[in-house]
């Protein structure tokens, strides 16, 4: 390709004729959802909707106070997820403003540097190392180009482009990695291949999370049970001959009472405040309950590359005719260095080595570039990695325009040759796949000179090459001779030696595999590269592969056996996005909770039909990171895990802050049906109701919700995707704390009514706040002891007990609240009282978990 700018491109009139039928060449936005349908949001659960309705009853009966209370709750919820969710959307679209696409076209016969968002089908593209590609076109010049389709397939290997039909085509997404090409735009926006798979991902329906499902089922039932029960009191109580305002506030308050209304409210806190921590461990969660979500995942579906690899080629051992030699580090960060039987060597210390990699380093395109600390590279991957090698021998530097003719790669030939001049004389320099490279060498290089190659010689070198490509290498060999005629021509080359390359491991994702497989999380690889490499990648990681199915062998299974390999070790490779969409759904069938990572746009449509998706926030796509729940912001795998645990301990605290708060309700509701049902006063008002659900109740819930995480926590299996929040244990737990606090208020109340109701009523009233504080203990784990997580480790805890108790007095002895709450002082002896009924509330649940713990030890 002798000029690659000679077709003249678009006019500007046909660039506008042509947009006025395409449009702009960008994906078709999600539906804007603006900061206030975002708030409205809000108000979507079920107990936040019976908040309302329970507001709007007592505005209706003049009961201001109660009214402006509940919906001050109500607001506050709203506000909380408001800002969560608002926070984590604004953090997307600062993560899409990083990116600012330009492409070269030629128009009106020049080049030119655009948007990409402005090419139009007709354009011309100007594809040089390092662009990416701005639409789906056909190629019409091409000089030696390969293309990096990883975004889109998977495949970590670059794709080599011709003329001929089936590699014409390049994709918008892709980048190039070496050669040069014009090409004419067909496809643009939502019509390109990476459109199409975007289209894809639309099409997946919105999920709601596990813990949705759990706290929806569970306000429905709460809902619909203080409905019936606050109906049935307030009839029974007007048949009765009870004044009808007078039940109808004992309704609301029963209502009040079996409703918790600080419940929404805490669970968002709780929620935010794991978000918060999980976003300064670099992982950013989409939706409040994104990060439970994915504590309950039983299964993991990772992609390969970029995700447990690092998506750069990194040579990992050369071999020669009577060496071999192993490199350490990754990457293209020349940090490492290669040895041999635990020898260090530098390229000076052996020949044979040194004309190895001097070879690698002159016969490329590729070079490296050091910013600070950061080495980057630009060229092909398999040429940046040779250089790389180069750099850890302490390879001498070739000289400056010392290439002075070349044969470039071609897909036919799979080899490059360069003539390179330098002081000490001329040389032809080769690379290419071995087979090749073996037809055009007659010599064998050894530590004790060149001599001719034998028929043994050719077997070790296809061994060596079978042994490495065994093991998801991709192997280079490398050839040479003197050229004193400087005639580049290939044929009499002597052999050098073999190099392994491979897309490494990410560092960290091992010990994080390590970490999942002992939490009881299944991990499956999902990849688009070929199942020889990805194999190799789950060795190196420990990942336990007994099976493994193509793309194509996936499409011949029917569902059915498809679901039963799954319960299996099993990895897939060759796989395009509808499959992984498949693979995910017969997971999700066999009730598994499936997580599923990936970063290319060929990994969105399975990220968002998992029950969590995440993404990766630096090199992922924008479409991978808007069908994800979770962004990963340091793409590290191992964050992953640490997520893991965030959402163990997120709905192990909510379940929790669940049953302490409908044990502190259940208590309540008691006290007030046995009341009425014997016929005395009312022994709570609904003021002091709200006061005790909202002020004081809210304010410890919230500080439990900030429990750490418990010493075994990633010792367990994943929990049942059916485990309710609260459970038959729960229950009993409710039920039987209700029965104590509610009849021992209540005992309280009659026992001191002779002294008037106003003394037995905020007596009975501080009781049960008393009782509520002190049952907190009980709930600081369902199965330890607080003498095993230790008494202060919580002082968020210990600063709102302290806190709302103080305000309990406050409330008994401080006039204006004395007014608000309808209290009076109360003394010593009714103090007295309090703590002798608070104290079993302490003992008893510490002393069972003690004798339950040494059980299970004997």
């Amino acid at each position: 390709m002798s000029d690659i700018t000679q077709a003249a491109g678009l006019t500007r009139d046909q660039v506008l004729a042509a947009r006025q039928i395409s449009g702009w060449n960008e994906l078709p936005g999600a539906a804007s959802i603006g900061p206030f349908r975002v708030f409205l949001r809000q108000f979507s659960s079920f107990l936040v909707v019976i908040l309302i309705v329970a507001a709007a009853v007592a505005l209706a009966l003049g009961e201001r106070i109660d009214a402006a209370t509940i919906g001050l709750v109500v607001l506050l919820n709203a506000i909380l997820g408001f800002v969560q969710e608002w926070k984590a959307e604004t953090a997307l679209t600062s993560l899409r403003k990083l990116l600012s696409p330009q492409a070269m076209v030629v128009r009106d016969g020049q080049e030119q540097l655009i948007p990409a968002r402005e090419i139009v089908p007709g354009d011309i593209l100007v594809l040089s190392p390092g662009a990416r590609v701005a639409a789906d076109a056909a190629l019409i010049r091409i000089s030696d180009l390969t293309v990096d389709e990883s975004i889109l397939t998977g495949e970590s290997m670059p794709v080599t482009k011709s003329l001929a039909e089936e590699a014409s085509i390049v994709f918008a997404g892709t980048s190039v990695t070496a050669g040069r090409a014009e090409a004419r735009v067909t496809a643009t926006g939502a019509g390109t291949e990476f459109g199409r798979i975007a289209h894809l991902t639309g099409s997946v329906g919105t999920k709601t999370t596990n813990l949705q499902n759990k706290l929806g089922h569970l306000a429905r039932q709460l809902g619909l049970a203080a409905l019936l029960v606050a109906a049935a009191v307030a009839g029974l109580g007007i048949a009765l001959g009870r004044e009808l305002v007078e039940m109808i506030m004992t309704g609301l308050s029963l209502s009040v009472a079996m409703v918790p209304e600080g419940l929404p409210a805490v669970v968002t806190i709780t929620l935010a405040l794991g978000a918060t921590a999980m976003v300064r461990q670099k992982a950013l969660a989409r939706r409040l309950q994104a990060v439970e979500t994915l504590g309950a995942a039983s299964v993991i579906c990772t992609d390969k590359t970029g995700t447990l690899t690092e998506n750069k080629m990194t040579a990992t051992q050369i071999w020669t005719i009577d060496r071999t030699y192993d490199v350490t580090g990754t990457g293209y960060d020349p940090a490492g260095h290669i040895e041999t039987g635990g020898e260090r060597l530098r390229a000076t210390d052996d020949p044979v080595l040194d004309m190895l990699l001097q070879t690698g380093l002159t016969c490329s395109h590729a070079r490296l570039n050091q910013t600070g600390t950061t080495w980057t590279m630009v060229g092909e991957p398999t040429e940046g990695a040779l250089i790389t090698l180069a750099y850890k021998g302490w390879c001498a530097l070739p000289q400056e325009r010392g290439v002075i003719a070349e044969i470039p790669f071609s897909s036919a030939r799979k080899r490059m040759s360069v003539l390179y001049q330098s002081p000490t004389g001329s040389a032809v320099l080769t690379k290419g796949a071995p087979e090749q490279i073996l037809e055009i060498c007659s010599d064998i290089i050894t530590h004790d000179g060149a001599r001719a190659m034998q028929e043994a010689d050719q077997n070790a070198i296809t061994q060596a090459y079978a042994d490495m490509a065994s093991r998801g290498l991709r192997v280079i060999a490398l050839a040479r001779r003197d050229a004193p005629d400087q005639q580049l021509t290939e044929s009499n080359l002597t052999f050098l030696g073999l190099v392994g390359l491979i897309d490494p491991p990410r560092a960290e994702v091992r010990d994080a595999i390590a970490a999942a497989k002992s939490a009881g999380i299944h991990i499956t690889m999902i990849t688009g590269d070929s199942p020889i490499t990805a194999r190799a990648i789950a060795d190196q990681l420990s990942l336990k592969v007994t099976q493994h199915l193509t793309g194509a062998e996936l499409d011949a299974l029917d569902d059915k056996v498809l679901r039963d390999i799954l319960r299996g070790d099993v990895l897939f490779a060759r796989t395009k996005p509808e499959q992984k969409m498949r693979i995910v759904a017969a997971l999700q069938s066999e009730q598994q909770i499936v997580a599923m990572t990936g970063d290319g746009v060929n990994d969105a449509p399975a990220l968002k039909q998992a029950d969590i998706g995440v993404s990766m926030g630096i090199r992922g796509t924008d479409v991978a990171r808007d069908a994800s729940d979770l962004v990963l912001l340091d793409d590290n795998f191992a964050t992953i895990v640490r997520a893991i645990g965030e959402g163990r301990r997120q709905f192990s605290n909510v379940q929790k802050f669940v049953r302490y708060l409908l044990s502190s309700n259940a208590g309540e509701v008691i006290a007030l049906v046995v009341n009425i049902a014997i016929g005395g006063p009312l022994v709570f008002l609904a003021t002091q109701i709200l006061w005790m659900n909202l002020v004081t109740d809210g304010i410890t819930a919230v500080a439990l919700g900030l429990e750490k995480a418990e010493p075994d926590q990633m010792q367990q299996p994943p929990r049942d995707k059916h485990t309710a929040i609260l459970g038959l244990s729960g229950v009993a737990t409710i039920i039987l704390l209700g029965l104590y606090t509610g009849l021992s208020s209540l005992w309280i109340f009659f026992h001191l009514l002779d002294q008037g109701v106003e003394l037995a009523r905020t007596t009975a009233f501080t009781a049960m706040v008393v009782f509520e504080k002190i049952s907190v203990f009980a709930f600081r784990s369902i199965r330890l002891s607080c003498w095993r997580i230790g008494w202060f480790s919580n002082p968020f805890l210990l600063a709102a007990l302290a806190l709302t108790l103080g305000a309990q007095i406050v409330a008994v002895y401080w006039p204006p609240l004395q007014v608000l709450l309808r209290t009076v002082p109360i003394g010593a002896a009714e103090w007295q009282w309090i703590a002798i009924f608070a104290l079993p509330i302490l003992v008893v649940p510490e002393a069972l978990k003690l004798l339950l713990a040494r059980g299970q030890r004997t």
